[in-house]
């Protein structure tokens, strides 16, 4: 037996038992979701992230554990994750939807109508395949040009000009989509509060009196992280994160009080 197979072997023999530990240690987290113990079914899955990588089926598993354990913001967070990972996962949407519908808060509008628009729109799907779009408009483009330079025929002339014009718009939008999907996937600017109630405070601090309390927020309400700051109370290092709740609301949370999607 020479070298390379024994190499071979090994390699083989070692992906063969990763993908047997990893399928053993799926059943125990489903097994164990089935029974009704959901704080087992968390460790598991969060064995497997750990161990194996994350993907949008264990964030969304992860998000359901949270829920069942009462930690509706944690579930929030997981379902965001799984959906900015996949926007295909419908199992994390509608779940998403219905934990939504569980918050107390019900924070007013964020953003401008058309930025709100075009980021639905480009989430709607994975980057990649916004890419692939483009390429495949770009390449039909090419055929549209080669039609209009080298047809004698006017109609077909007309259409490859028009088409083309039409297709080369298309490469844009899909590369623009791609381009806003891929940032939004990337994004670390959105959070969820985690914990049962806080209270924002007009400043990067504890709010001294009435007048520096800006508003109460409760579990699972999603804000946007403007500006971040560090401060330090005795010996103990405490991040402030500047946030806007709503288009008419903008204060400061303590950043131990939400976890970033």
């Amino acid at each position: 037996m020479t070298y390379k197979k024994i190499i071979t072997i090994v390699i083989s023999l070692a992906v063969s038992f990763a993908a047997f530990a990893q399928q053993e240690l799926t059943q125990q987290a489903d097994s164990a979701y089935m029974r009704d113990d959901f704080k087992g079914a968390l460790s598991a899955y969060t064995d497997l992230q750990q161990k194996y990588g994350t993907s949008s089926w264990l964030y969304y598993n992860i998000g359901n554990c949270q829920y069942r354990l009462g930690h509706p913001g944690l579930a929030i967070v997981n379902y965001e994750r799984a959906l900015r990972m996949d926007p295909f996962n419908d199992d994390a949407r509608t779940n998403l939807e219905f934990v939504n519908t569980k918050i107390t808060d019900d924070p007013g509008d964020r953003g401008m109508f058309i930025s709100k628009t075009l980021s639905a729109i480009a989430t709607s799907m994975p980057a990649n395949l916004w890419a692939s779009i483009a390429l495949a408009s770009f390449i039909i483009f090419l055929g549209a040009v080669a039609i209009y330079i080298f047809s004698s025929n006017v109609r077909l002339r007309k259409i490859g000009f028009f088409g083309g014009l039409i297709l080369v718009i298309g490469c844009i939008a899909a590369n623009v989509m791609a381009s806003i999907s891929t940032k939004y996937s990337t994004a670390t600017n959105e959070a969820v509060v985690t914990v049962p109630s806080t209270l924002l405070s007009t400043s990067p601090r504890v709010p001294k009196d009435r007048t520096e309390e800006a508003m109460l927020l409760h579990e699972g309400t999603k804000i946007e992280i403007l500006d971040s700051i560090t401060t330090r109370i005795d010996s103990a290092t405490v991040v402030w994160y500047d946030v806007r709740v709503d288009n008419d609301h903008r204060a400061w949370i303590r950043g131990s009080d939400v976890t970033i999607i």
